[in-house]
């Protein structure tokens, strides 16, 4: 599970992000087929592999086309842990997750960086938020219904790699608009492009900002997960939608409550 994770960072740090997310993957495959081939192995693969998707939605079938040096580390680990599985009959499994979110996401990660900045808004302990591309679209699940999804492949009498997802997607724009009522804003949304801005009508302050510097060198438009297999295979269905999932964060920023 231990990764450089954040998809932005990777255009930044990409060789560190590659030793970290492709050779670190790598060495522990290694040592298990040096020490143990009973030891059980999950690799946390990534939605963000299918990049520039050509279908939706996307399944363990579908083609990758990483747009992130994240993405292109990812995919290594992913395609050593079958390698390694049918090389060495190692229980070596994948799950290919779409977003995870939880109230204890990093700070970095838009979704938890649109409400902690609400809520700071909120206090007046800050004036905007800055976000980049806003129509950037994702299939956005709870943290802990994935985690269950991890527990399940693990606890499967064989190895196998699944999609783990909600089926639904979401812009930025729409996680902005639910997360915006738990901190009574009533957001109006004002010019094009790099120009535009969220406003609180409430009091007509300026509460969103896009900056050009937080769009991605590549960008991944539009992911939509479909996790029939891991259901019809292992039973697992995501129990959170998105607006429990946002509720469940803006709650965590408000009052502290999990």
């Amino acid at each position: 599970m231990a990764a450089q994770s954040f998809v932005g960072t990777s255009f930044k740090l990409p060789i560190y992000t590659s030793n970290v997310n492709a050779i670190g993957p790598l060495n522990i495959l290694e040592s298990i087929r040096n020490n143990d081939l009973n030891i059980k192995f999950y690799q946390a693969s990534t939605s963000e592999m299918f990049g520039n998707v050509d279908s939706y939605p996307q399944n363990e079938k579908t083609s990758f086309y990483p747009r992130s040096p994240y993405g292109v580390s990812k995919l290594f680990a992913h395609w050593s842990t079958i390698n390694y599985r049918e090389s060495y009959d190692i229980f070596a499994c994948s799950g290919i997750a779409f977003n995870h979110e939880s109230p204890l996401r990093g700070d970095e990660f838009v979704t938890k960086k649109i409400i902690q900045s609400f809520n700071n808004i909120y206090n007046g302990n800050q004036e905007f938020v800055e976000l980049g591309n806003l129509y950037s679209k994702r299939d956005w699940g709870f943290a802990g219904d994935y985690v269950e999804a991890m527990w399940m492949m693990l606890n499967n009498s064989s190895p196998n790699d699944y999609v783990i997802s909600t089926g639904q997607t979401y812009s930025i724009k729409d996680f902005i608009e639910k997360a915006s009522k738990y901190f009574d804003f009533n957001i109006i949304w004002e010019g094009e492009g790099i120009n535009e801005i969220g406003i609180n009508k409430n009091n007509n302050k300026t509460i969103i900002k896009i900056s050009n510097e937080l769009y991605r060198p590549a960008e991944v438009d539009c992911l939509l997960g479909d996790s029939s297999k891991i259901k019809n295979d292992l039973g697992w269905i995501p129990k959170t939608d998105i607006n429990q999932l946002v509720e469940i964060m803006c709650n965590y920023e408000l009052k502290g409550e999990i």
